[in-house]
């Protein structure tokens, strides 16, 4: 089984790079400080599920909005738990532990986000509601580019190249498309304050996350023209994917404004990148 590679290979990626230790975590995660700063956040979540119960808020989601959060959200648990999937892969068999131990911190992460959409699945719902988004996940027209995008990246051999397409480009879109731009203009100026508490951890944690994936980006680029070269190719493929594939789930929540949305979601991520 793939006998030209040993355990730990750096040839696995067509990155190159004289020290992988060269690279840095900006938020100087290691085991302690990631779990003290994770526990904080999971204590304000809880909260917030707890003020929203305690308050009758989930009740008092219009039912609207109620059935688009279900509708939204629920499918997203499934790209999450793929997140999570493809970060425990770049933890196996990506190159040095300064690039693959955060990559084991985001696939913790995700499957936490998953976990936070399944409670407000079953908040906003029951159980039915999680067979029904999972179905939908499966079968309905509006999901399908998004589930190939997610099951294309799970057959890539490149670790880097995986971090690229989901940490950088499928996270880089879809966070501020749907916890940003959707929560704040579908949901919380029609009532849907509620949604917006609940899903604040997504959006912390995105903003926190992306400045370790651009420092990833940076460090790698400025080794060699070739390593920039390569980020370009990479980053233009799976990004003309992911717009193609979250376009129908703009449209689910904006309507007709969703392609418009996206398309400015697009060039903040360009200018970005």
């Amino acid at each position: 089984w793939s006998p030209q590679y040993l355990l730990f290979d750096a040839s696995r990626s067509a990155i190159k790079m004289a020290d992988w230790y060269a690279l840095r975590d900006p938020r100087q995660f290691y085991y302690g400080t990631y779990t003290i700063a994770r526990g904080k956040q999971q204590e304000a979540t809880e909260s917030a599920f707890d003020f929203v119960e305690s308050r009758g808020l989930d009740a008092a989601l219009p039912e609207q909005l109620r059935e688009l959060a279900q509708a939204l959200l629920l499918p997203l648990r499934h790209v999450a738990w793929g997140a999570s999937m493809n970060n425990t892969s770049i933890g196996a068999y990506g190159y040095g532990t300064a690039f693959t131990q955060p990559c084991v911190y985001q696939a913790f992460d995700q499957l936490g986000i998953a976990q936070y959409l399944t409670r407000i699945g079953l908040l906003f719902g029951d159980t039915d509601s999680l067979d029904q988004a999972k179905r939908a996940w499966l079968e309905v027209g509006h999901w399908q580019g998004l589930r190939r995008y997610l099951e294309d990246t799970f057959v890539l051999s490149d670790p880097f190249e995986l971090h690229v397409a989901q940490n950088a480009v499928l996270d880089g879109l879809l966070y501020p498309l749907v916890y940003g731009v959707i929560i704040g203009e579908a949901f919380t100026p029609r009532g849907g304050t509620a949604v917006a508490m609940l899903t604040k951890f997504m959006t912390d944690w995105f903003a926190e996350s992306e400045r370790w994936v651009d420092a990833t980006l940076k460090a790698v680029a400025a080794e060699s023209a070739d390593n920039k070269a390569q980020l370009g190719q990479w980053i233009t493929v799976w990004r003309d994917r992911a717009d193609n594939a979250l376009l129908p789930v703009a449209r689910l929540a904006l309507g007709e404004r969703g392609a418009e949305q996206l398309a400015t979601v697009i060039r903040q991520f360009n200018s970005r990148m």
